[in-house]
This record gives structure tokens, sequence and C-alpha cells, in this order.
């Protein structure tokens, strides 16, 4: 797997195993017409659900991931004329503190930088094959899923 970013119409859509940087986001997004860069970092934390988190795993279908991050920014670049996006995703594992996503979206003005940008995590979060491992007090669990053979930590 190479850890080359891709360039999109819409700007940078990585998913690597390597430490995501902010700055190549917001570089990625730069140019002299944007009037306003919303930027979104996400981290790993040390909790979920009332349950101390030691570290997350994240595991990707890169190819899918990388589609499906297109199409997203397909998606907003028509609903939001003027915007450019960027966004880089880790995969691996994580500890607490380290950066997980990096989302960066200029516009003209500052109010369509923020819808995009709250647009941008909120889809890839919800439709990007990524999916999240977190080791805590009660072992690993997979975050979102489930499965008819193992039972949620709480009904445990």
């Amino acid at each position: 797997m190479t850890d080359a970013p891709h360039e999109h119409s819409g700007g940078l859509f990585d998913v690597r195993e390597t430490a995501l940087s902010i700055d190549e986001c917001f570089r990625a997004v730069a140019r002299s017409d944007a009037g306003g860069t919303a930027l979104f970092v996400g981290t790993v934390r040390d909790h979920n659900a009332g349950q101390q988190v030691s570290q997350l795993e994240y595991e990707a279908y890169r190819p899918m991931a990388l589609k499906e991050m297109r199409r997203i920014s397909d998606e907003l670049t028509a609903e939001i004329p003027g915007v450019k996006l960027a966004c880089t995703h880790r995969i691996g594992a994580l500890s607490v503190g380290d950066i997980a996503i990096v989302c960066a979206c200029s516009a003209p003005h500052r109010g369509e930088a923020f819808q995009a940008c709250r647009e941008l995590v909120d889809r890839i979060k919800a439709r990007v094959p990524i999916w999240k491992r977190e080791h805590g007090e009660t072992g690993p669990y997979w975050v979102g899923w489930e499965d008819a053979r193992i039972l949620p930590p709480e009904t445990r």
C-alpha cells in the first residue's frame, strides 16, 4: 500500500498508516479567493460511552474508502459552490492524543467553509468504509458493529 496523497478535483483525499499533517490539508485548500478556511482535527480521546480507552485501531477498505471520499467531495462542491475540500484519515493503531482525521475546507466566505467542513466530517464518518476498534478496560470492541454471536459490552 502506498501512502502517496491522492489529489481530486476538490482537493486532497487519502487514507494512510502514517501520521497526519494539519498543514498538508490546510495547504491543499489554500487559495487567493478564499476568505475563510475551516479545519477539523479529530483526535483519539481517553474515553467513550463511559469506558476508558487506551488505544484505537482503524481499518479500511482503502480503494472503496478513497472512492467514497471523492464522491462526497463531488457532492459537497455541487451543493456548496466555491468550496475546496481536503481530508486525510489515519488507519492502524493510534494512541490517546493521536490525530485520526484532518478535514480542511476553504470558501470565499466563512459560513460556507464551516458548513462544508461539518458536512465533510459527518459524511465521511457515516459513509466511508473505515472501521474503529477501541481498546479499553473490557478489551477490544469494534465500534458501531454488532454480530448476533457477540453481545454488546453493556449486556455481558
